[in-house]
């Protein structure tokens, strides 16, 4: 059976999709991706199941939210179903992202080049140390804050990161509302408040260590 065009959830919560599902959808990626580039043309739901620790029945059931995908006999094609999981993800086009704040993390964030390959190119950084403002570090412009509107604007830029401190993330967070920047990524150890309009997603490194912790210590309880 050849894949079915990719269904969309709507926006009015009908077939809304869970989000544990979008995620794994990720992680799918990821992987076909690898074996892609590893020389396999085709897997099964068995194979990536395995790999990333889930059950054949959840791969299907996930990809069972856009459509049909596979062939009888075969599995997935993996360019195929590359292809499809980008349109469902909408990493099939170009994203232009503005970076706020260039300290350590926001200087290493603007050298990883996995963001290009999966079709977002952080287009402008901004920063208030005018020892940064006008410089270029790695391959992008660095503009003042002030000029985080008309940048926007100018280059548009939909999705925003944000890498300062704690006590600045909320007024940035609202300065790219205000230009009207729809999606952002907080890397600041701290929880904004945004309007509903707006989708985010708050990454906290040292949270991500804590549950780790947590198992680790749990585990060695249990011996």
């Amino acid at each position: 059976m050849s894949p079915a065009e990719p269904k969309k959830s709507g926006a009015d919560g009908e077939g809304a999709v869970p989000k544990a599902v979008v995620n794994r959808l990720s992680l799918y990626l990821r992987e076909l991706q690898h074996l892609l580039t590893e020389g396999s043309a085709t897997t099964s739901s068995g194979q990536l199941g395995r790999k990333l620790g889930f059950t054949d029945a959840q791969v299907r059931k996930d990809l069972a939210y856009f459509g049909q995908f596979g062939y009888p006999g075969v599995g997935y094609r993996c360019d195929e179903l590359i292809e499809a999981i980008r349109t469902i993800l909408g990493t099939n086009r170009h994203w232009p992202v503005a970076m706020v704040g260039i300290g350590n993390l926001g200087r290493a964030l603007l050298g990883y080049k996995g963001f290009s390959h999966q079709g977002f190119q952080i287009v402008a950084g901004f920063d208030t140390d005018p020892k940064k403002i006008g410089t270029t570090i790695e391959g992008v412009e660095i503009f003042a804050l002030e000029q985080l509107a008309d940048i926007v604007r100018e280059r548009h830029v939909k999705m925003g990161m944000i890498a300062v401190p704690a006590p600045a993330a909320q007024k940035v967070a609202d300065q790219l509302v205000a230009a009207k920047v729809v999606g952002i990524v907080n890397f600041a150890p701290m929880t904004i408040v945004l309007p509903d309009h707006v989708s985010h997603v708050g990454v906290d490194l040292a949270i991500e260590l804590e549950q780790i912790a947590f198992a680790v210590v749990n585990r060695e309880g249990e011996r």
